[in-house]
């Protein structure tokens, strides 16, 4: 299945408390189990203003679903085409 980054914008996210989050991931995995298993959170980066998600979904409407439901902003989302790091210029 294809990944997904999905930029959220969240003013003020890099300020929410480990409880603000705890809650925000539980209505995320509460959504995510509701839809079944077309869509899968691996983990999301926290910046000042911003969260930026990596998802895997069979479909970007996949992802919008759980946004809409969940009640999450979904200002951005892009197909992963490939990923690389230091080790792709060893290749």
């Amino acid at each position: 299945m294809p990944k997904f980054i999905i930029e959220r914008d969240i003013p003020g996210a890099g300020k929410l408390t480990p409880t603000e989050l705890h809650g925000i991931a539980q209505k995320s995995c509460c959504v995510l189990r509701d839809m079944g298993p077309q869509i899968q959170w691996l983990h999301s980066y926290v910046t000042g203003d911003k969260v930026y998600c990596i998802y895997i979904a069979d479909s970007e409407q996949a992802i919008r679903e759980h946004a809409t439901q969940g009640g999450f902003p979904a200002n951005r989302i892009e197909e992963i085409k490939t990923i690389i790091d230091p080790t792709t210029a060893d290749a």
